[in-house]
Protein backbone atom coordinates (compact mmCIF):
# COMPACT_ATOMS: atom_id res chain seq x y z
CA UNK A 1 0.00 0.00 0.00
CA UNK A 2 2.78 2.38 0.94
CA UNK A 3 4.63 1.66 -2.31
CA UNK A 4 1.46 2.38 -4.30
CA UNK A 5 1.00 5.73 -2.57
CA UNK A 6 4.66 6.59 -3.14
CA UNK A 7 4.39 5.71 -6.84
CA UNK A 8 1.24 7.82 -7.20
CA UNK A 9 2.96 10.82 -5.62
CA UNK A 10 6.00 10.42 -7.83
CA UNK A 11 3.83 10.12 -10.93
CA UNK A 12 1.86 13.23 -10.00
CA UNK A 13 5.11 15.12 -9.46
CA UNK A 14 6.27 14.18 -12.96
CA UNK A 15 2.92 15.20 -14.44
CA UNK A 16 3.02 18.56 -12.66
CA UNK A 17 6.57 19.21 -13.85
CA UNK A 18 5.53 18.44 -17.42
CA UNK A 19 2.37 20.57 -17.15
CA UNK A 20 0.63 17.77 -19.01
CA UNK A 21 -2.71 19.57 -18.90
CA UNK A 22 -1.36 21.64 -21.81
CA UNK A 23 -0.46 18.64 -23.97
CA UNK A 24 -3.81 18.68 -25.84
CA UNK A 25 -2.79 22.12 -27.15
CA UNK A 26 0.51 20.67 -28.40
CA UNK A 27 -1.35 17.85 -30.15
CA UNK A 28 -3.75 20.42 -31.57
CA UNK A 29 -0.90 22.49 -33.02
CA UNK A 30 0.59 19.35 -34.55
CA UNK A 31 -2.69 18.26 -36.09
CA UNK A 32 -3.54 21.73 -37.43
CA UNK A 33 -0.17 22.23 -39.10
CA UNK A 34 -0.33 18.73 -40.58
CA UNK A 35 -3.84 19.29 -41.98
CA UNK A 36 -3.03 22.67 -43.51
CA UNK A 37 -0.08 21.10 -45.34
CA UNK A 38 -2.19 18.37 -46.95
CA UNK A 39 -2.07 15.60 -44.29
CA UNK A 40 -0.09 12.45 -45.06
CA UNK A 41 0.85 9.01 -43.66
CA UNK A 42 -0.44 8.42 -40.15
CA UNK A 43 2.83 6.89 -38.96
CA UNK A 44 4.57 10.21 -39.64
CA UNK A 45 1.80 12.03 -37.78
CA UNK A 46 2.28 9.68 -34.81
CA UNK A 47 6.03 10.38 -34.70
CA UNK A 48 5.31 14.11 -34.98
CA UNK A 49 2.93 14.07 -32.03
CA UNK A 50 5.31 11.97 -29.93
CA UNK A 51 8.24 14.23 -30.78
CA UNK A 52 6.26 17.38 -30.04
CA UNK A 53 5.06 15.93 -26.75
CA UNK A 54 8.57 14.99 -25.62
CA UNK A 55 10.05 18.37 -26.56
CA UNK A 56 7.26 20.17 -24.72
CA UNK A 57 7.92 18.04 -21.63
CA UNK A 58 11.65 18.79 -21.90
CA UNK A 59 10.92 22.51 -22.01
CA UNK A 60 8.70 22.34 -18.94
CA UNK A 61 11.24 20.33 -16.93
CA UNK A 62 14.08 22.69 -17.87
CA UNK A 63 11.80 25.60 -16.97
CA UNK A 64 11.43 24.36 -13.40
CA UNK A 65 15.13 23.55 -13.20
CA UNK A 66 16.15 27.09 -14.16
CA UNK A 67 13.41 28.61 -11.98
CA UNK A 68 14.33 26.65 -8.83
CA UNK A 69 15.69 29.68 -6.99
CA UNK A 70 12.77 31.90 -8.01
CA UNK A 71 10.24 29.23 -7.04
CA UNK A 72 11.76 28.86 -3.57
CA UNK A 73 10.82 32.49 -2.94
CA UNK A 74 7.61 32.90 -4.90
CA UNK A 75 6.16 29.43 -5.60
CA UNK A 76 7.26 27.09 -2.78
CA UNK A 77 4.53 24.62 -3.74
CA UNK A 78 6.34 23.70 -6.99
CA UNK A 79 7.95 20.21 -7.02
CA UNK A 80 11.60 21.24 -6.53
CA UNK A 81 11.25 23.71 -3.61
CA UNK A 82 8.63 21.50 -1.94
CA UNK A 83 11.10 18.61 -1.89
CA UNK A 84 8.98 16.33 -4.08
CA UNK A 85 11.92 15.84 -6.46
CA UNK A 86 15.56 16.89 -6.59
CA UNK A 87 16.97 19.46 -8.98
CA UNK A 88 19.36 16.85 -10.38
CA UNK A 89 16.51 14.49 -11.19
CA UNK A 90 14.63 17.24 -13.00
CA UNK A 91 17.68 17.96 -15.17
CA UNK A 92 18.03 14.26 -15.95
CA UNK A 93 14.37 13.88 -16.91
CA UNK A 94 14.56 17.00 -19.07
CA UNK A 95 17.51 15.59 -21.02
CA UNK A 96 15.68 12.28 -21.49
CA UNK A 97 12.60 14.03 -22.93
CA UNK A 98 14.80 16.18 -25.18
CA UNK A 99 16.64 13.18 -26.62
CA UNK A 100 13.42 11.24 -27.15
CA UNK A 101 11.79 14.19 -28.90
CA UNK A 102 14.66 14.74 -31.32
CA UNK A 103 14.94 10.98 -31.93
CA UNK A 104 11.31 10.94 -33.08
CA UNK A 105 11.62 13.99 -35.34
CA UNK A 106 15.06 13.87 -36.93
CA UNK A 107 14.32 10.77 -39.09
CA UNK A 108 11.32 12.52 -40.72
CA UNK A 109 13.42 14.46 -43.22
CA UNK A 110 15.98 17.27 -43.43
CA UNK A 111 13.46 20.15 -43.19
CA UNK A 112 11.77 18.55 -40.20
CA UNK A 113 15.16 17.88 -38.58
CA UNK A 114 16.20 21.54 -38.95
CA UNK A 115 12.89 22.82 -37.58
CA UNK A 116 13.04 20.33 -34.69
CA UNK A 117 16.54 21.53 -33.82
CA UNK A 118 15.45 25.18 -34.00
CA UNK A 119 12.48 24.39 -31.78
CA UNK A 120 14.64 22.60 -29.20
CA UNK A 121 17.18 25.46 -29.20
CA UNK A 122 14.46 28.10 -28.79
CA UNK A 123 12.87 26.16 -25.94
CA UNK A 124 16.20 25.98 -24.13
CA UNK A 125 17.04 29.66 -24.69
CA UNK A 126 13.59 30.65 -23.43
CA UNK A 127 14.03 28.59 -20.27
CA UNK A 128 17.43 30.17 -19.62
CA UNK A 129 16.45 33.84 -19.97
CA UNK A 130 12.67 34.14 -19.57
CA UNK A 131 12.92 35.53 -16.04
CA UNK A 132 15.43 38.24 -17.01
CA UNK A 133 14.31 39.09 -20.56
CA UNK A 134 11.31 41.41 -20.79
CA UNK A 135 10.34 40.18 -24.24
CA UNK A 136 10.56 36.47 -23.43
CA UNK A 137 6.91 36.01 -24.55
CA UNK A 138 8.20 36.49 -28.09
CA UNK A 139 10.49 33.48 -27.55
CA UNK A 140 7.59 31.47 -26.18
CA UNK A 141 5.57 32.39 -29.26
CA UNK A 142 8.50 31.39 -31.47
CA UNK A 143 8.40 27.91 -29.93
CA UNK A 144 4.78 27.44 -30.99
CA UNK A 145 5.60 28.97 -34.39
CA UNK A 146 8.31 26.37 -35.00
CA UNK A 147 6.07 23.57 -33.70
CA UNK A 148 3.35 24.51 -36.19
CA UNK A 149 5.82 24.64 -39.10
CA UNK A 150 7.37 21.38 -37.88
CA UNK A 151 3.94 19.78 -38.20
CA UNK A 152 3.49 21.18 -41.70
CA UNK A 153 6.90 19.86 -42.78
CA UNK A 154 5.80 16.31 -41.97
CA UNK A 155 2.74 16.48 -44.28
CA UNK A 156 2.60 15.81 -48.02
CA UNK A 157 2.75 19.45 -49.19
CA UNK A 158 5.36 20.58 -46.70
CA UNK A 159 5.50 24.10 -45.31
CA UNK A 160 2.91 26.12 -47.27
CA UNK A 161 2.15 29.82 -47.28
CA UNK A 162 -1.08 29.32 -45.33
CA UNK A 163 0.68 27.24 -42.69
CA UNK A 164 3.27 30.01 -42.24
CA UNK A 165 0.59 32.69 -41.84
CA UNK A 166 -1.37 30.47 -39.45
CA UNK A 167 1.79 29.85 -37.42
CA UNK A 168 2.44 33.60 -37.24
CA UNK A 169 -1.05 34.40 -35.98
CA UNK A 170 -0.88 31.52 -33.50
CA UNK A 171 2.39 33.06 -32.30
CA UNK A 172 0.64 36.42 -31.91
CA UNK A 173 -1.97 34.78 -29.67
CA UNK A 174 0.80 33.22 -27.59
CA UNK A 175 2.50 36.62 -27.22
CA UNK A 176 -0.69 38.11 -25.77
CA UNK A 177 -1.20 35.13 -23.47
CA UNK A 178 2.42 35.12 -22.29
CA UNK A 179 2.55 38.83 -21.48
CA UNK A 180 -0.51 38.35 -19.27
CA UNK A 181 1.09 35.26 -17.70
CA UNK A 182 4.15 37.31 -16.71
CA UNK A 183 1.97 39.02 -14.08
CA UNK A 184 0.78 35.77 -12.47
CA UNK A 185 3.38 35.73 -9.67
CA UNK A 186 3.46 39.49 -9.13
CA UNK A 187 1.13 42.23 -7.96
CA UNK A 188 1.90 44.42 -10.98
CA UNK A 189 -1.20 45.56 -12.86
CA UNK A 190 -2.06 43.67 -16.04
CA UNK A 191 -2.24 45.93 -19.05
CA UNK A 192 -4.89 45.77 -21.76
CA UNK A 193 -2.75 45.88 -24.90
CA UNK A 194 -2.03 42.09 -25.02
CA UNK A 195 -5.73 41.61 -25.85
CA UNK A 196 -4.97 42.87 -29.36
CA UNK A 197 -2.62 39.94 -29.91
CA UNK A 198 -5.18 37.49 -28.52
CA UNK A 199 -7.72 38.62 -31.09
CA UNK A 200 -5.35 38.51 -34.07
CA UNK A 201 -6.26 34.94 -35.25
CA UNK A 202 -9.79 36.21 -35.89
CA UNK A 203 -8.35 38.78 -38.29
CA UNK A 204 -6.57 36.06 -40.27
CA UNK A 205 -9.79 34.03 -40.49
CA UNK A 206 -11.72 37.01 -41.83
CA UNK A 207 -9.05 37.58 -44.48
CA UNK A 208 -8.61 33.96 -45.58
CA UNK A 209 -12.13 32.54 -45.30
CA UNK A 210 -14.00 34.55 -47.94
CA UNK A 211 -15.63 31.70 -49.86
CA UNK A 212 -17.87 28.82 -48.84
CA UNK A 213 -16.21 28.57 -45.42
CA UNK A 214 -16.96 32.19 -44.46
CA UNK A 215 -19.98 31.40 -42.28
CA UNK A 216 -18.15 28.60 -40.48
CA UNK A 217 -15.18 30.86 -39.89
CA UNK A 218 -17.44 33.62 -38.59
CA UNK A 219 -19.14 31.23 -36.15
CA UNK A 220 -15.82 29.87 -34.89
CA UNK A 221 -14.46 33.41 -34.59
CA UNK A 222 -17.39 34.31 -32.35
CA UNK A 223 -16.72 31.19 -30.24
CA UNK A 224 -13.05 32.16 -29.86
CA UNK A 225 -14.00 35.76 -29.04
CA UNK A 226 -16.45 34.68 -26.35
CA UNK A 227 -13.86 32.32 -24.84
CA UNK A 228 -11.20 35.04 -24.76
CA UNK A 229 -13.57 37.49 -23.08
CA UNK A 230 -14.64 34.82 -20.59
CA UNK A 231 -10.99 34.12 -19.78
CA UNK A 232 -10.08 37.77 -19.34
CA UNK A 233 -12.87 38.53 -16.91
CA UNK A 234 -11.04 36.59 -14.17
CA UNK A 235 -8.32 39.24 -14.34
CA UNK A 236 -10.05 42.41 -15.48
CA UNK A 237 -13.66 42.17 -14.30
CA UNK A 238 -13.44 40.72 -10.79
CA UNK A 239 -12.64 42.42 -7.50
CA UNK A 240 -9.94 39.87 -6.67
CA UNK A 241 -7.99 39.16 -9.84
CA UNK A 242 -7.01 35.61 -10.74
CA UNK A 243 -4.38 35.81 -13.46
CA UNK A 244 -3.63 32.10 -13.18
CA UNK A 245 -7.21 31.20 -14.06
CA UNK A 246 -7.14 33.60 -17.01
CA UNK A 247 -3.91 32.08 -18.29
CA UNK A 248 -5.14 28.50 -17.88
CA UNK A 249 -8.30 29.32 -19.78
CA UNK A 250 -6.41 31.08 -22.57
CA UNK A 251 -4.05 28.09 -22.83
CA UNK A 252 -7.01 25.82 -23.51
CA UNK A 253 -8.11 28.40 -26.07
CA UNK A 254 -5.09 27.55 -28.21
CA UNK A 255 -7.15 24.65 -29.53
CA UNK A 256 -9.88 27.07 -30.62
CA UNK A 257 -7.24 29.09 -32.50
CA UNK A 258 -6.22 25.89 -34.30
CA UNK A 259 -9.83 25.05 -35.18
CA UNK A 260 -10.15 28.47 -36.79
CA UNK A 261 -6.93 27.92 -38.73
CA UNK A 262 -7.98 24.63 -40.36
CA UNK A 263 -11.43 25.74 -41.57
CA UNK A 264 -10.28 26.03 -45.22
CA UNK A 265 -8.42 22.74 -45.13
CA UNK A 266 -10.47 20.19 -43.18
CA UNK A 267 -13.80 21.18 -41.62
CA UNK A 268 -14.31 17.46 -40.94
CA UNK A 269 -11.69 17.63 -38.18
CA UNK A 270 -13.78 19.90 -35.96
CA UNK A 271 -14.86 17.11 -33.61
CA UNK A 272 -11.27 16.03 -33.05
CA UNK A 273 -10.27 19.54 -32.05
CA UNK A 274 -13.28 19.99 -29.80
CA UNK A 275 -12.30 16.74 -28.06
CA UNK A 276 -8.79 18.13 -27.52
CA UNK A 277 -10.30 21.35 -26.16
CA UNK A 278 -12.40 19.41 -23.65
CA UNK A 279 -9.39 17.27 -22.72
CA UNK A 280 -7.37 20.40 -21.96
CA UNK A 281 -10.13 21.63 -19.63
CA UNK A 282 -10.49 18.23 -17.96
CA UNK A 283 -6.73 17.80 -17.48
CA UNK A 284 -6.56 21.23 -15.83
CA UNK A 285 -8.81 19.91 -13.06
CA UNK A 286 -6.07 17.49 -12.05
CA UNK A 287 -2.77 19.10 -13.05
CA UNK A 288 -2.14 22.89 -12.96
CA UNK A 289 -1.62 24.41 -16.40
CA UNK A 290 0.87 27.01 -15.13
Amino acid sequence: MGQAVSFTRQLRTLLILGRVSNLPTVWSNCLAGWILAGTGPLDRLALLICGGTFLYAAGMYFNDAFDATFDRQHRPERPIPSGAITLTAVWQWGLVWLCLGLSCLWPLGPVTAVLATLLAATIFVYDVIHKIFAFSPVLMATCRFFLFLLAASVADEGVTGLSIWSALFLAAYIIGLSFIAQRESTKIAVRYWPIIFLLSPILLAMIVDTGETWRTALLLSIVLLVWILRSLRFTFLTRQRNVGRTVSSLLAGIVLVDILAIVPGAPWAGMIFMTLFLLALIFQQFVPAT
